[in-house]
């Protein structure tokens, strides 16, 4: 099979289409003829080798990244069910990555069969992206009558969250870098969109809500944004932090005296939290895939050829992209 191999920890550029060996599923295991494999922000942090005390660990060289995927049943190991051969299936691969390949093998238990209608970029998307909107969402609890803030809104999660924030009836304020983003934002539902790299942006955000105030802010930015995107948080409001972007600055900052300022609230939607659910995290993957199933939420996918992985990684680090990066192979 051919797939997208790093040799040696560094830009985007070091990863490498390649032939390699096709890999064979153990016991309980399927493998799958991937059609899409989902892109995350951890991915090239990872091939950067810089992340360290997150629940990922920096992999051993060589590695095939990428840790979703979506495809067809082609083969299935001793002990598992031969009746699963043939079906549309998606998986998130936990900690051990081999997706950005042509074939991946992940246990039976952990696969889900797609359901009807649903392409595989859009189940890949959901499966990772979706999951942890899920999370989120559970954590934010938005209400009709929130003023909800999104950060990076043309996002994978910031499109869904977009769309869940209209569909419980609040209003939704979108911040996107550049026109094109802006104007996706407002086709999801939102009643605002905001350019974030203009300047003065905050002012626009008041502007545009005239006498209301923000009572909710999700932030996965981080950096100056999301310090920004707190202070224009009302009395009272809530602040759901899931994740930045090192581009940004690394984590928003704020301290108690933030908190007390102004009773706001901060909480923290990924990592730790949602690892350590109840139920663990089977229960988000197959809630994000029946809402997208249903059409309660469509995830954005934007696709790239998986010899073109580099080009992904770079798109991805320098927010060129809209909605979820997915590889197809």
């Amino acid at each position: 099979m051919y797939a997208v191999r790093l040799h040696a920890f560094g830009p985007a550029g070091n990863l490498v289409y390649e032939e390699v060996a096709d890999p064979e599923p153990g016991p309980g295991q399927v493998r799958v003829a991937v059609r899409a494999a989902g892109v995350h922000l951890v991915d090239t942090v990872l091939r950067a080798g810089k992340y360290g005390g997150g629940p990922i660990p920096v992999p051993d060289l060589p590695t095939i990244p990428g840790r979703e995927v979506a495809g067809i049943v082609d083969a299935a190991g001793p002990e598992t069910d031969p009746a699963l051969v043939g079906r549309r299936v998606v998986a998130h691969l936990g900690m051990a990555p081999g997706g950005y390949a042509e074939l991946a093998v992940r246990d039976a238990a952990a696969i889900h069969e797609i359901p009807d209608g649903l392409g595989f970029g859009e189940a890949v998307a959901m499966i990772g992206t979706g999951r942890t909107t899920m999370g989120i969402l559970d954590v934010a609890e938005i209400r009709a009558d929130d003023v909800v803030l999104v950060t990076a809104a043309a996002g994978g999660v910031g499109a869904l969250l977009v769309q869940a924030a209209v569909r419980a009836g609040a209003t939704v304020v979108g911040l996107a870098g550049g026109a094109a983003k802006t104007h996706r934002v407002l086709g999801l539902g939102a009643a605002h969109a905001v350019d974030y790299t203009a300047p003065g942006w905050p002012e626009a955000v008041r502007a545009a809500l005239g006498d209301q105030e923000v009572t909710l802010a999700l932030d996965g930015v981080g950096g100056d944004l999301g310090r920004q995107t707190l202070e224009l948080l009302g009395v009272g409001g809530r602040l759901v932090l899931f994740g930045w972007a090192d581009a940004a600055g690394g984590p928003t900052r704020l301290t108690t005296e933030d908190l007390y300022a102004r009773g706001i609230t901060a909480a923290v939607a990924v990592g730790p939290r949602v690892l350590k659910r109840p139920g663990g995290l089977r229960g988000l993957e197959e809630r994000a895939l029946a809402a997208a199933a249903s059409g309660a939420l469509t995830p954005l996918v934007q696709s790239f050829p998986l010899k073109d992985a580099a080009a992904a990684h770079t798109a991805l680090e320098t927010r060129a992209t809209v909605g979820k990066v997915v590889l197809v192979p």
